[in-house]
């Protein structure tokens, strides 16, 4: 049985939205926010995952709502947010954790792969951004985290697209760091290696390859994000890297 949260913590009164929060790292992140006594909005396209961890959440005495649709779309983004606000009154973090993978050589990669890689990763990234920076500027105050990638510093054979659309997280991450730390807003990349997630499965990685690899559980990778979380608000984590052992 699981013992009920401690509706207190180092995160009390804080409000976070997770991105890509149905499975992996953005459902560990979720969780482990609440643990901190975070209050937060998830969201992801599928629905019924969704609507389990926000019971989850509550049942262990956590707050959180969701919100189903794709972080690509303009729509979602406004809408996340929107209910963010009106369910909780305001935002003090964002974690964009919204993304997929496919490993591919360049010449076997389609112009609707590029686009589709490019929407999930930084597509999704500026709009969710976009949407939740203007209370943050009102509020003076906020953080905002882009999971990006290991690939997002090195490139790597067979992830030309993948790795492009990486780096344009971190770069993006840098560039808002520089425009918004005068309002008091944190910014941030956590640049995760290999994790093992349902990411990538039938496009470049197998459940095999997954299990048997030295890669990072989702919690492991959720409890840097939450480090980042806790940061005294004179001091910001620009970008750090997180790798496994193996």
């Amino acid at each position: 049985m699981s013992t009920p949260l401690v509706p207190t913590g180092p995160l009390a009164g804080k409000v976070a939205i997770v991105t890509g929060a149905s499975a992996g790292i953005g459902r560990a992140t979720a969780l482990a926010l609440v643990r901190c006594g975070a209050s937060v909005l998830v969201t992801a396209r599928r629905k019924d995952r969704l609507e389990a961890l926000c019971a989850k959440i509550e049942s262990l005495g956590g707050k959180a709502v969701f919100f189903a649709g794709d972080a690509s779309q303009e729509s979602t983004a406004q809408q996340a947010v929107a209910l963010a606000l009106s369910t909780f009154g305001h935002l003090d973090i964002l974690i964009n954790n919204a993304g997929a993978g496919n490993y591919k050589n360049l010449i076997d990669t389609s112009v609707e792969e590029y686009d589709q890689l490019m929407n999930a990763n930084m597509k999704s990234s500026f709009l969710f951004s976009r949407y939740a920076t203007p209370s943050l500027i009102e509020q003076k105050s906020g953080l905002i985290l882009f999971i990006s990638s290991i690939a997002g510093l090195q490139g790597a054979a067979g992830e030309s697209v993948y790795c492009a659309s990486k780096f344009a997280q971190v770069g993006f991450a840098q560039a808002l760091d520089a425009e918004l730390r005068k309002h008091g807003i944190n910014v941030g990349a956590i640049c995760p290696g290999g994790t093992k997630t349902e990411f990538a499965l039938g496009k470049g990685r197998t459940e095999d390859l997954i299990q048997k690899s030295h890669m990072m559980n989702p919690d492991d990778v959720a409890e840097a994000i939450v480090f980042a979380c806790l940061q005294p608000p004179n001091t910001r984590i620009s970008q750090m890297t997180v790798r496994h052992m193996g």
